[in-house]
């Protein structure tokens, strides 16, 4: 017989299991949690720490800023920075789409129930599976968040994506009883996102009105009388509405934005646009100087019963 050397044991050094390999992760998660990832079953890993991700996302972040601050690719770091940011966003829409035909499978679920097992821990799968979605797309939205504060703390810019809106949806709930529960908590959710809670304070001016300090001042008064109010105003690119804009971004107060149609309704989209703002019934209007529009909407509000505060650049009210 041939006679065999003998096989050294094991080690670090030798085994390609016992470093960071994916074969050693895999293993190691299979001891951990007896999970293998992409199998049908609800995940038992736990969600990243929330402050552990906000030091970490803004340290990378930070690294890439200051690596390349002072050399020829310096021109290119916003870009780069924005760019970070986007890849949590695009991620959220990705899980968004997921979510969606998650909601379409429970309703065809609900709909073929006939009392069977089988049928029953279809749907319960499903529920739980649309719960981790959830769970995902809130981290990846609170990991968007933290980026794009570091963000606009390396830039001075506020962090705008370029497609689709930024929402935040921590609100939601995951206290789901059953699939009905969990859709219409997920609508719940969406809206309330859109259609924020407080008490509205509609705000209007023209593009020639660019009194920064008054603005501002005038909006911290209401704002200190109305800590959970909501702005609504029409978007303008400048000007009032513009400063305002920031102003709301700034003192992290939510805002709605009524902008005209102007595909649909032509002339007549900034006056339709009035309407559509005021259906919401705000608690008051603040009116600084601008166009015929601004004193079309004032007007409108003053019919509806709605207090219009009238400010000029300058002096009182």
């Amino acid at each position: 017989m041939l006679n065999h050397p003998t096989r050294p044991l094991a080690s670090a050094d030798t085994d390609p299991l016992a470093d960071g390999t994916p074969s050693a992760h895999l293993l190691e998660e299979l001891q951990l949690y007896g999970y293998r990832p992409f199998q049908d079953e609800p995940d038992p890993r736990p969600l990243p720490e929330a402050e552990q991700a906000r030091a970490e996302i803004g340290a990378c972040l930070e690294t890439l800023a200051g690596l390349l601050t002072g050399t020829r690719l310096e021109d290119d770091l916003d870009d780069l920075l924005w760019a970070c940011v986007n890849v949590f966003h695009r991620r959220i829409a990705s899980l968004e789409r997921n979510l969606d035909a998650n909601e379409q499978a429970q309703q065809h679920s609900q709909r073929d129930q006939d009392g069977s097992e089988i049928r029953s821990v279809e749907l319960e799968r499903l529920i739980a599976e649309g719960l981790g979605l959830i769970e995902r797309r809130n981290a990846f939205e609170f990991f968007r968040d933290a980026a794009a504060e570091m963000y606009e703390a390396l830039t001075g810019s506020t962090w705008r994506p370029r497609q689709g809106s930024q929402l935040n949806h921590r609100a939601l709930t995951a206290a789901m009883i059953d699939s009905r529960d969990h859709i219409a908590a997920r609508r719940y959710a969406d809206t309330h996102v859109l259609v924020p809670p407080g008490p509205k304070v509609a705000f209007t001016g023209g593009v020639e009105c660019n009194d920064v300090d008054r603005i501002s001042s005038v909006l911290d008064k209401v704002h200190a009388k109305h800590p959970d109010m909501v702005l609504l105003h029409g978007g303008s690119p400048k000007g009032a509405e513009r400063i305002a804009a920031c102003w709301a971004e700034h003192r992290r107060v939510p805002q709605i934005v009524y902008k005209p149609d102007w595909t649909r309704h032509r002339k007549a989209a900034p006056f339709r646009r009035n309407d559509q703002l005021l259906e919401s019934l705000p608690i008051g209007l603040v009116v600084f100087p601008g166009s015929g529009i601004s004193q079309n909407l004032a007007d409108k509000a003053r019919k509806m019963g709605i207090p219009v505060w009238r400010f000029g650049a300058e002096g009182g009210a």
